[in-house]
């Protein structure tokens, strides 16, 4: 018995998606300690930056920019976590449940941008992993070798996807509880004070935290899948990976009053030490990526081995991020909440709310639901028209004139996409759910 008991501690992801049924060896504290560490982002502390100042010329105060971190963190991971708990109730990774929602064919148009998003987001953790670093080692080690060697070691870890899971609760998060804890000391005794600012901007600052959170969205429930239930999967999302968060964040901000880029960390008293724990637990993103994009493409590729995959994709990113522009970061979180987050709502009313869960297609077979881009697409169109977070110029001006139309200052983008989206979706479902009864 004792051997069957190791043997399930110790399995892992089938390679093939028609393979064995996923293992689940996941609790409560493996996906809050998973969530926890993809919430802490060296990312998320230069991206204070952009929460304080979400609009150009707009600067939130202190509190406006801490409660936007709060309420939007609280938002998006109640997106993250409601979207894993198909993934543990079907075993299908992420892009696989948008058969159900989309038909077989038609998943491959979310399952296509979602590895698109996933390669960007796995470049970006590679660029930080490599110029961190260099923030501690200075140039004598150059950029591309860091790079490469963040690369391969995301790359491994990939091929063992659950036992770096495993590894991060047992050992990582401690370490980064500790270096937060003591940063946090350090800033708050010596940041200058902080004044000024409005609440004016606070709906784009929600906006770009939402956005930070639901990027998650299209890759929970490739983790959450080989978790023991739906309930340690949304706790583990939004206990660990919110508060994580609004931790970075509120700690980013402070950092931010006391120098540029990553200056501060490194100079408060053994920054060293601790900043190189963060920058060794950053490579949990690119790994997370990493996987996300090996399970998306397995949605296309169903019996090609995921070890292959993975190595072809950390190739492929290591080869973005030696050419990445991180200038980019706004406008790239902008379009992503412009996709996701109309796709969650529409997934979370049709599995939740119009019966969805009951007789979930996710075969090769799948039919197409061709109804479901309506709202998918409506969605799209509501973020655009209730965003104000800038992105791309020329884009910004083909909707602005809409937006100023109807201009009100209770809406954001997240919140409109997915208003729109849900309405839309029970609008199409209701009266084909009073048919079939």
């Amino acid at each position: 018995m004792t051997d069957v008991v190791d043997d399930a501690k110790h399995a892992e992801v089938p390679l093939t998606l028609e393979g064995a049924p996923p293992p689940k060896t996941l609790g409560v504290l493996d996906q809050g300690a998973l969530w926890a560490n993809l919430g802490v982002s060296l990312l998320g502390f230069s991206g204070a930056l952009l929460l304080l100042e979400p609009i150009k010329g707009l600067r939130l105060s202190v509190p406006a920019a801490l409660v936007a971190a709060v309420v939007g963190s609280l938002i998006g991971s109640a997106m993250v976590g409601l979207s894993a708990i198909p993934g543990t109730q079907t075993g299908r990774p992420a892009m696989v449940l948008l058969r159900g929602l989309f038909g077989a064919r038609l998943s491959y148009l979310p399952t296509a941008l979602n590895i698109v998003q996933m390669l960007g987001w796995g470049a970006f953790e590679l660029w930080v992993i490599a110029t961190s670093a260099q923030a501690v080692f200075g140039a004598a080690v150059p950029y591309w070798l860091l790079v490469i060697a963040a690369g391969a070691l995301t790359t491994a870890l990939t091929i063992w996807p659950l036992g770096a899971v495993r590894i991060l609760r047992r050992y990582v998060t401690i370490g980064v509880i500790v270096s937060l804890v003591w940063f946090a000391v350090a800033f708050l005794r010596e940041a200058p004070p902080q004044s000024g600012g409005s609440w004016t901007a606070f709906a784009p600052a929600v906006d770009y935290v939402i956005a930070l959170s639901v990027s998650w969205v299209p890759m929970a429930a490739d983790f959450a899948r080989h978790s023991r239930s739906s309930g340690a999967a949304f706790t583990g999302v939004v206990g660990g990976y919110s508060i994580a968060q609004v931790a970075c964040l509120g700690l980013g901000i402070y950092a931010v009053a006391m120098g540029e880029g990553f200056t501060p960390f490194i100079a408060a008293p053994l920054g060293v030490l601790f900043f190189s724990i963060l920058i060794l637990r950053e490579t949990d993103q690119s790994f997370a990526n990493n996987y996300s994009t090996t399970m998306s493409l397995q949605n296309l590729l169903p019996r090609i081995d995921r070890r292959i995959l993975s190595g072809t994709i950390g190739v492929i990113t290591v080869g973005i991020a030696l050419l990445v522009d991180v200038n980019s970061y706004g406008a790239f979180l902008g379009v992503i909440g412009a996709v996701f987050v109309p796709m969650f709502a529409v997934l979370a009313v049709d599995y939740f709310l119009l019966g969805g869960a009951r007789n979930w297609d996710t075969s090769e077979e799948a039919p197409a639901r061709w109804s479901m881009l309506i709202p998918w697409a409506l969605g799209f169109v509501a973020y655009w028209l209730t965003t104000s977070t800038p992105t791309v110029e020329a884009w910004d001006a083909f909707w602005q004139p809409m937006r100023d139309a109807i201009r009100q200052p209770w809406m954001n983008g997240a919140l409109g996409a997915a208003l729109v989206a849900a309405l839309v979706t029970l609008a199409i479902g209701l009266p084909r759910r009073g048919l079939r009864r």
